[in-house]
């Protein structure tokens, strides 16, 4: 996980992405309902209140405003600090009128709830604790100081002890569910976006490397006629340099740039060759895909066995399924997990039935620890290796997404995945190699990849004939 990853899931890196204008639009509209909360209370109910501090205090929410949006641009980006600081103030401001409108009495007290989801959502863990901590003691300390709300005929309206304690109770309760919650929430949603984002991103280089394909097909044609010309060129001239027995060198010349032409044909056509491939055959057989996946990591130390299911029939070919990126890439991610976790030996089993095609990817390794197997597929969640498993394999460190990438991809192209362990990885390591580890199994619906069955599938047909 890199950096800014881990500050965005955290917290920090997210509060220096709220603008001054989302703050200054939010506190305007707390100040127009605590207007009309007021001037109702004057008009419709006459409650007899401190409406001058009242007043005061909404005041200074207002001159507040007009100063940020004067001096400062609208688009300025609030930082840690500076949202710690406007969340307090609207914390304060909102328990001050509290205070002065009867305290745990007043039904708005709710309200306190706010700020600390916003802090939760927006600021580190510490910030939002620091902010909790301060919520309660206002609240706690209402309790027994606030100005009590009184009618025009002077009578007090409170609640009875219980309940004002039970609204009390429920507050304090609120603040810490509402902090936990939002912050789990939020985190939950900073993870997934950064892993999907990492999924398309692996889906898209995927793409590029398909398609570069014909791009080499395109320049090996397009650069075959000038090549020729050259090669034509520089014959003729060997020819007339022949007859000229003064000027050896220049027959020399003329013979290096015909048979530095010949070596470009050569490696065009090479090249060409392999591009159409690519961007030709959109299909190849179900084991061919499978090796294509695993090539990467056919040097990792590790021995890669592909075999078939027991009960699948010896002589019946492998169906033909649809080279998509999205499916090489995840059985890739697979494979390299298989590898990374694994003592010596990864299998790769492949079956296939009318309906479906399935593949299972096993390991003599450890397996999935039992505590995480309802998690597999989450983003960022991995079992960090001892410091002798880097140095067995140093270049499979990863970043925690690989088996969320293959899942999310793999999902997409209509399998269902599911994770078990295939026995107590913990236990010691037999004599002969057995799939003791974990176990994946992908399953498709074979009308989804399969070649022949998909309606995207279609006939090249017959080259054009070239005229003119």
């Amino acid at each position: 996980m890199t950096d800014f990853s881990a500050e965005l899931i955290s917290g920090s890196g997210r509060s220096n992405w709220i603008r001054l204008r989302t703050i200054i639009m939010v506190r305007w509209i707390a100040v127009c309902g605590q207007l009309i909360a007021l001037i109702i209370a004057q008009r419709m109910f006459a409650l007899e209140l401190e409406y001058g501090l009242c007043f005061l205090a909404i005041g200074i929410s207002v001159i507040g405003n007009l100063i940020a949006m004067f001096v400062f641009p609208e688009n300025k980006l609030l930082s840690e600090t500076e949202n710690s600081f406007m969340i307090l103030f609207d914390l304060l401001q909102l328990c001050f009128l509290l205070f002065l409108t009867g305290g745990l009495h007043n039904p708005f007290s709710i309200l306190v709830l706010g700020p600390i989801t916003i802090s939760a959502s927006v600021l580190s863990v510490r910030s939002t604790i620091v902010m909790a901590t301060i919520a309660i003691v206002l609240v706690t300390l209402m309790l027994w100081f606030h100005m009590p709300l009184r009618t025009e005929q002077r009578f007090i309206l409170r609640m009875p002890d219980v309940f004002v304690y039970g609204s009390w109770v429920a507050i304090v309760i609120a603040i810490l569910f509402s902090a936990v919650y939002s912050r789990r929430v939020v985190t939950e949603m900073a993870s997934m976006s950064q892993a999907l984002a990492a999924t398309q991103m692996a889906l898209a280089r995927e793409q590029k490397l398909t398609d570069l394909g014909g791009v080499v097909a395109a320049a090996a044609h397009e650069l075959g006629t000038p090549l020729a010309t050259i090669k034509l060129t520089s014959s003729e001239l060997m020819d007339e340099l022949d007859e000229i027995e003064d000027k050896p060198h220049l027959y020399e010349d003329a013979e290096l740039i015909r048979d530095q032409a010949n070596r470009c044909r050569e490696i065009l056509h090479s090249m060409g060759r392999a591009g159409k491939d690519d961007l030709h055959v959109r299909q190849a057989p179900l084991t061919t895909v499978i090796e294509d996946a695993a090539e990467p990591h056919m040097e990792s130390g590790i021995d890669i066995h592909f075999e078939r299911a027991k009960s699948q029939n010896p002589d019946d070919q492998p169906p033909s399924i649809l080279r998509r990126p999205e499916i090489i890439h995840g059985l890739r991610n697979l494979i390299q997990n298989a590898v990374q976790f694994a003592r010596a030996n990864v299998w790769v089993e492949s079956s296939w039935t009318d309906e479906t095609i399935t593949l299972r990817i096993m390991d003599d390794g450890k397996g999935y620890p039992s505590h995480l197997i309802g998690r597999i597929g989450d983003p960022f969640v991995r079992k960090r290796r001892s410091d002798r498993e880097r140095k067995q394999r140093p270049g499979y460190e990863g970043m925690g997404l690989g088996l969320f990438i293959a899942k999310t991809l793999l999902e997409r192209s209509g399998a269902e995945l599911s994770f078990a362990n295939g026995s107590d990885g913990y236990l010691p390591s037999r004599d002969t190699a057995s799939p003791t580890g974990a176990i994946v199994e992908v399953i498709w619906p074979r009308e989804l990849i399969d070649a022949e069955a998909s309606r995207t599938t279609s006939a090249l047909g017959e080259n054009p004939k070239i005229t003119g």
